[in-house]
């Protein structure tokens, strides 16, 4: 009765990450503009891993594609491949572990068959939720790192030019970007990802030892 409430424990959990992680995947709010500081009448931008987004003052929303390989750095190709991955192998772990589960009979599938399939659907969240927890980590990083550059030419610019451009709302300065949405998604997916993955394997020791005479 525990190795079943675990084992479907885990999969709740693996099936919930997997939509967050898919969710996350498609979301265009990754970064999205600092607003601090903005007049009203300021443009509004943000960025997914596919497609770069701009709301304009009438509220009309207008979305670029981003294409190619070669114009990104590597580590955003990097966030992509790992995104894809997780969504891969999550959607593959949770079709594993819907045969794995023990309520559901197809023909006469032994134990011993059903607690390797638990195992297997484990490692593959674990797998998926590492990949999608690294890939926004990695987004995030990126992040912090252009924030505080941007923080740094701006002070010293306006340093330079004096303060009165500051005091006239910012204008001339570059673009600050701050944590999206779809980086929490990523990591709450991930993190629900390794809990099953923990669930799952557990409940597999549990069967194992049942199904071994």
């Amino acid at each position: 009765m525990a190795n079943t409430m675990l084992q479907t424990a885990g999969f709740v959990l693996g099936l919930i990450g997997v939509a967050a992680v898919i969710a996350a995947t498609v979301m265009n709010n990754w970064s999205t503009k600092d607003r601090q500081g903005d007049v009203v009448t300021s443009v509004y931008t943000y960025k997914g891993l596919w497609q770069d987004c701009e709301v304009s003052t009438s509220g009309f929303t207008e979305c670029r594609p981003m294409y190619g390989i070669l114009g990104y750095s590597g580590q955003f190709q990097a966030v992509r491949a790992m995104m894809v991955i997780s969504v891969v192998l999550g959607v593959i772990g949770t079709g594993i572990s819907v045969f794995s589960l023990k309520c559901f009979k197809v023909g006469s599938t032994e134990t011993s068959t059903k607690a390797k399939m638990t195992l297997t659907a484990g490692i593959m969240f674990l797998i998926t939720g590492l990949c999608a927890i690294i890939a926004a980590s990695i987004y995030a990083n990126q992040i912090v790192a252009s924030f505080t550059s941007t923080i740094y030419t701006n002070t010293y610019n306006a340093y330079n030019e004096g303060m009165g451009e500051m005091a006239m709302g910012g204008m001339g300065m570059a673009t600050t970007y701050t944590f999206g949405p779809a980086i929490f998604v990523a990591w709450v997916g991930g993190g629900l990802l390794l809990i099953g993955g923990v669930l799952k394997s557990v409940a597999f020791k549990g069967m194992h030892a049942d199904s071994t005479p």
